[in-house]
């Protein structure tokens, strides 16, 4: 548990365009609803509304202006305070990108990364347009520059670790090896608890640690808020995509194994997308007295 004294921000940032899938943006907000309360201060990073308008692909990145100008408001409201610890109620995973740089800067790289993912997120605009698949390879470092140099310092690959990361692709599996990340599947974590994990972070030496957790490594016949779960899609939508395999209770006890002997000084929370709800809150703005319903 953090002492009393340190200073805790919980960052809300409904952040959409790095997935290009405006939900994202109401997810955070209901993120931001359901979340116990507060124990310091509460800032949000402003984005707007999504609308109709299709964003723009600007050197070969969707809404690399607007993803970066969000970063930089980020941080700037992280500078304002300059916490301890911070929680970051997300959006897409690039809301993930200030608040760890500034974690690792914080505690002059004495900061291992546990990434709690279905997927390595370390592409590049070479491979990919939409920078939340990115953030992980900004972190350490690469990809493109405008996000790279909001990094001052970047995260060792030694302090990373993967868990419920499966089926990587033909490139990722390459990427995975040059970069020298390491990784425990779904599998591994049924067949040996949380002790793989705790062995790594013993290795790194860190003294503290942040925790990055995509919704999307749980497995969405068992939680159905996640891009893998939107309803009236075609069966084959996915296929050849990783979906997750975790179980909630199967994450809770891993982190709450990792909080046991590690100084958790972040968590991020990212790809909530609460299809249900969505539906009625767009059913009860149609609907007589309590929405505006078309007019015949």
């Amino acid at each position: 548990m953090a002492p009393s004294s340190d200073k805790t921000l919980r960052l809300v940032f409904p952040q959409w365009q790095g997935g290009n899938n405006p939900p994202y943006h109401f997810g955070s907000k209901l993120l931001e609803w359901l979340a116990p309360e507060p124990t310091g201060p509460v800032e949000e990073v402003p984005v707007p509304l999504p609308t109709d308008e299709p964003l723009p692909i600007e050197d070969g990145v969707v809404a690399r202006n607007a993803l970066l100008g969000q970063l930089r408001h980020a941080r700037r409201l992280i500078d304002k305070h300059q916490p301890d610890r911070l929680v970051v109620l997300g959006g897409d995973c690039l809301v993930d990108l200030a608040p760890f740089a500034y974690l690792n800067e914080r505690y002059d790289g004495d900061l291992a990364v546990l990434w709690v993912d279905a997927h390595p997120d370390i592409m590049t605009p070479r491979e990919f347009q939409h920078a939340h698949a990115m953030v992980l390879g900004n972190l350490l470092g690469h990809g493109d520059a405008d996000f790279v140099r909001a990094v001052a310092r970047p995260i060792k690959p030694q302090n990373v670790l993967y868990v419920g990361m499966n089926n990587p692709t033909e490139w990722e599996a390459a990427a995975l090896r040059q970069l020298g990340l390491g990784s425990v599947t779904p599998l591994e974590l049924a067949e040996h608890g949380s002790r793989p994990v705790l062995d790594w972070l013993n290795s790194t030496g860190a003294s503290r640690l942040a925790i990055h957790f995509d919704l999307d490594v749980l497995d969405p016949s068992l939680f159905r808020a996640l891009l893998f779960a939107k309803p009236d899609i075609p069966a084959n939508a996915f296929d050849g995509i990783a979906q997750g395999k975790l179980a909630m209770d199967e994450v809770v006890q891993l982190l709450g194994d990792v909080a046991a002997v590690a100084d958790v000084v972040g968590l991020g929370i990212a790809e909530h997308l609460p299809w249900d709800a969505l539906a009625l809150k767009n059913m009860l703005a149609k609907l007589p007295l309590i929405g505006t319903p078309a007019r015949a």
